[in-house]
């Protein structure tokens, strides 16, 4: 007989009682009415949590008392992405088409409002091979990239002459790029400067403090290199890692709230360079900070 799951503060909460399966991904495919698949694909997420700790193996052993949390936004996604799946077919399912909100563009370049989700380039479902469609330029490609659940200012060269160009520029570290992010803990600076190297290679992140409090801290960043993961690893490094990164964050969740938030809180705010081709003209974009992460500043007493 199955238990019903509590909910509370946005996570759903269940105990392993004795008859359960003693599989992670079984156990939540049988309490979720999922599929094995969208169970695992939950697990991978590391969205869920067993005794307040981030569980990320599939094949996970339950013990009968353990308490399994996952947010409650993640299992309605999961739930109506199965039943998405299973009611219309897998083709009707890749029909629908996700618009991509661009945010400025000229003859050479564009900048888009990247979400959550999607990786930027380098796959049939990428941002790239969504806006080739949408705008009709086939020839687009991307000039840097942002992690699949970092959203914000993303740059896309319309032809290869120019994406050519604005990498010579990237290169010169005329490129200034700041980033908006939600930490876990009160951060104690208002200022801070992180030179630790990645991957044996200088990297430099500037920290400007937004706003604190008791359980998290809005964090404004500029880098001046663009290293792999840099943001993240750089907070994570001094042990203020970003709140929902299911790599580089927080093992174990002290604050409920901690667990609620379904994705990295990290956006890139703006963009500003040369311009690659038009030698007189700057390029500078802005993108506004997205409802998720509001949410998650309102989540923790720091928005409206």
């Amino acid at each position: 007989m199955r238990s019903a799951p509590k909910h509370s503060a946005g996570i759903v909460s269940l105990a392993v009682n004795r008859p359960d399966p003693k599989v992670l991904q079984d156990f939540l495919a049988l309490k979720f009415s999922l599929s094995r698949r969208t169970a695992k694909a939950v697990v991978d997420g590391r969205s869920v949590w067993v005794n307040r700790k981030c569980v990320w193996i599939a094949r996970f052993a339950l013990k009968t008392g353990d308490v399994v949390e996952i947010s409650d936004a993640v299992v309605k996604g999961a739930v109506k992405q199965g039943r998405i799946a299973s009611a219309a077919g897998r083709e009707v399912q890749e029909s629908r088409k996700r618009h991509v909100r661009v945010l400025w563009q000229d003859d050479f370049y564009l900048v888009c409002d990247k979400p959550a989700g999607l990786v930027s380039c380098d796959d049939p479902k990428s941002v790239e091979s969504i806006l080739r469609e949408q705008e009709r330029i086939p020839t687009l490609e991307a000039v840097h990239r942002l992690d699949r659940d970092t959203t914000g200012c993303l740059m896309f060269a319309k032809n290869h002459a120019s994406l050519t160009a604005a990498v010579e520029v990237f290169k010169t570290h005329k490129v200034s790029k700041t980033y908006h992010a939600v930490v876990a803990g009160k951060f104690p600076y208002a200022h801070q400067i992180i030179d630790d190297p990645i991957d044996r290679q200088p990297a430099l992140s500037k920290v400007n403090r937004e706003a604190f409090a008791e359980e998290a801290s809005f964090l404004r960043v500029r880098i001046e290199t663009g290293r792999t993961n840099q943001i993240r690893r750089h907070l994570a490094g001094i042990r203020f890692p970003i709140v929902g990164d299911r790599v580089f964050g927080l093992k174990s969740a002290r604050d409920v709230r901690l667990m609620r938030v379904p994705r990295q809180m990290l956006h890139a705010s703006t963009l500003a360079m040369p311009h690659p081709a038009e030698k007189r003209l700057e390029i500078k974009v802005h993108s506004p900070l997205p409802a998720d992460f509001r949410g998650a500043l309102k989540l923790f007493g720091m928005g409206k």
